[in-house]
């Protein structure tokens, strides 16, 4: 028996949408199509109708976007890694502006927000200093396909450093062992410094980080000052942003070297580094044990850092009763915690300046802070990820 395909519908793209897709309307419905560009007219069939919106898949790009270009790797379009190759950069730098305003404006409720131009990477490509794969059946390593399920092997990269690529490749050629379900690459500042980690799981369903080549750890200047990272702490993958990312956050606080700061979610002590000589005094949180341990190698010339290990609610509930003059915050994709954000309001820093890797959680997160009393003064995304949808944004907060 022959399986009928949907019918085609042809329709106008409008926008781009937070999570990659086109956005256009067809009878008055939303349909979100993946690899499709706004300003496109294509033909694209539904594949998932949620019933006040539809995903589509493209099957024809009936009048192309200016903004098309040719992808260079093979795997785009099957590989979960990139997902705008297939648009310019400058386009991609302004989709993703758009994004951040679309989030605070729907999400957020502030329709007037500042949002900046997004700052360019000087690297579009090969600009990952680590990288986690995943090992397919037979030994290889690759990513995630676009169905959030199967992973193919992939024998080409073109957004991770040149070392990682060829690192990659002497993995795929040995093969890896089925006990190395997902293998992190890492390049340091410094060339030749590699390290190769794996999460290895248990009869009991937890893992630990284990090392398989390498020291366990790499080094990382930002600014002159050098950062250890071991295996598992987190560290910002594009190196010349990172150092963007610093100057930001120190240009919106303008410290005037009286301030008591807080630096929530504070990993191995980036922006500690820069808040302490700078500040009165910087008190840290993270929950992460190395990342903390990491912390006090990178953190142990400043005497005014009191460094705390624990959640960002724990923390801010336990320890933390009293005022702060500003605050960095720099939480996972998923944001702050309510609790977390309600502990930190009572806080009440006068400034507080919030380094967002989702734009959807950042308008979520401002909704709150606006309602308790705080005002967005503006954002500066910032494209730590060319090639892909995601984006980075330092938004300022004051009171």
């Amino acid at each position: 028996m022959t399986q009928m395909k949907e019918p085609r519908i042809e329709f106008e793209l409008t926008g781009m949408a937070h999570g990659g897709s086109a956005i256009g309307r067809h009878n008055g419905k939303a349909i979100f199509v993946p690899y499709a560009i706004a300003g496109e007219t294509i033909a694209a069939r539904i594949v998932e109708d949620k019933g006040n919106f539809a995903r589509g898949e493209l099957a024809e790009v009936i009048t192309p976007s200016e903004n098309r270009v040719e992808p260079p790797c093979r795997h785009f379009g099957k590989c979960g890694g990139c997902n705008w190759q297939h648009i310019r950069y400058e386009a991609q730098l302004e989709f993703k502006r758009q994004i951040v305003f679309d989030q605070l404006s729907r999400i957020g409720g502030i329709k007037d927000a500042v949002v900046h131009p997004t700052i360019a990477s000087p690297d579009e490509w090969r600009y990952r200093s680590h990288v986690n794969f995943h090992r397919t059946h037979n030994g290889q390593l690759g990513f995630v396909m676009t169905d959030d399920r199967t992973v193919m092997a992939i024998e080409e990269c073109h957004i991770i450093r040149p070392e990682l690529g060829e690192l990659f490749g002497k993995f795929n050629q040995q093969g890896v062992k089925p006990e190395h379900k997902r293998v992190r690459l890492q390049v340091g500042s410094e060339s030749q410094e590699i390290l190769a980690a794996s999460n290895v799981g248990d009869e009991t369903g937890s893992e630990e980080t284990r090392t398989i080549l390498g020291s366990g750890k790499v080094h990382y200047t930002i600014k002159g000052h050098v950062f250890e990272v071991t295996a598992g702490s987190f560290f910002q993958v594009n190196l010349p942003q990172a150092e963007t990312l610093v100057n930001l956050v120190l240009e919106r606080l303008a410290l005037q070297g009286t301030e008591h700061v807080l630096d929530l979610y504070s990993g191995v002590g980036l922006f500690t580094a820069f808040l302490a000589p700078q500040a009165r005094k910087v008190t840290a949180i993270e929950s992460y044990p190395p990342a903390v341990n990491d912390a006090k190698v990178n953190l142990a010339k400043f005497t005014n850092i009191k460094l705390l290990q624990g959640t960002a609610e724990q923390m801010l509930t336990r320890f933390l009763q009293g005022h702060f003059d500003a605050a960095v915050i720099d939480p996972p994709r998923t944001g702050m915690k309510p609790a977390a954000l309600e502990e930190l309001m009572k806080c009440q820093p006068s400034k507080l300046v919030y380094v967002s890797c989702d734009p959807a959680t950042l308008g979520r997160d401002t909704k709150k802070l606006v309602g308790s009393g705080y005002q967005l003064v503006d954002v500066q995304p910032v494209d730590m990820f060319p090639q892909t949808y995601h984006i980075e944004s330092v938004a300022t907060f004051i009171r």
